[in-house]
């Protein structure tokens, strides 16, 4: 009973010298896990509103004729009338880009459920940066009347293009908001805050207004289309660590 007793002792301290990280080699060496730094982790949103810088105005033209080509052909036409409309109002050609261009069957339906081709319709889509917001609603406008009724607005939206500068205020604010907030709970729990040990950035997120688009009717029949640029904001969310005081 006595040598029972004995192994069981043994292994007991053979278990104890393993989980403290014992190991046997040449020089025998502890390997003792380092402690986990004691800190706090923080997370912040900055955020800063600004006045859009561009408009993006996406719009189509169609046309319908008795045949695909004829169709395409005057979708074609008019497509033209529209980037001639924009090259006289200064668009560069880099802010122009074709979005797609379709063509598909028109159909009539009677009530007892029978379709009749009756032709085929054509589009052409595009999307042109509007960078002089002053003008904006003048480039519409010459599209519009160059085109004429062929003509559908998909969007007219106002957008941001350069954000750095308000990125880099929405950052700077987002950070003093998180080093404010690491300071209270060192304060609450009666420490001093020490080193920062990380700082994590999200995505910079910018949330787009909704597009205004209003005729000023006080020009009568002449009337000119406006775009409300109104603001934006632009965000920027860190998480930072920092350590406690190694004196607390």
């Amino acid at each position: 009973m006595r040598i029972i007793k004995k192994a069981v002792f043994v292994l007991g301290a053979c278990s104890l010298f393993a989980s403290c990280g014992f190991s046997v080699g040449e020089e025998n060496t502890w390997d003792v896990t380092q402690p986990i730094e004691t800190g706090v982790t923080v997370e912040a949103t900055g955020s800063i509103k600004v006045v859009p810088d561009a408009v993006q105005f996406n719009f189509s033209v169609f046309a319908i004729n008795a045949t695909s080509s004829g169709a395409l052909e005057r979708a074609t036409g008019l497509a033209s009338k529209a980037r001639a409309a924009l090259s006289e109002s200064e668009i560069d050609n880099d802010d122009i880009a074709t979005q797609s261009i379709s063509i598909y069957p028109e159909y009539s339906y009677s009530q007892d459920g029978k379709q009749d081709l009756i032709g085929f319709r054509a589009t052409q889509s595009f999307a042109v940066t509007l960078r002089d917001t002053a003008t904006a609603g003048e480039v519409v406008d010459a599209v519009v009347a160059s085109v004429g009724t062929d003509l559908s607005i998909d969007t007219l939206t106002p957008i941001l293009i350069d954000s750095k500068d308000a990125a880099e205020q929405a950052r700077e604010t987002a950070i003093k908001l998180a080093k404010k907030k690491a300071e209270d709970y060192a304060d609450l729990l009666g420490v001093d805050l020490g080193n920062v040990i990380s700082v994590r950035e999200f995505a910079t997120s910018g949330v787009t207004p909704q597009p205004w688009l209003r005729a000023d009717l006080a020009v009568g029949e002449s009337s000119k289309t406006v775009v409300d640029l109104g603001t934006q904001e632009v965000s920027v969310t860190v998480e930072a660590r920092w350590a406690f005081a190694s004196d607390n």
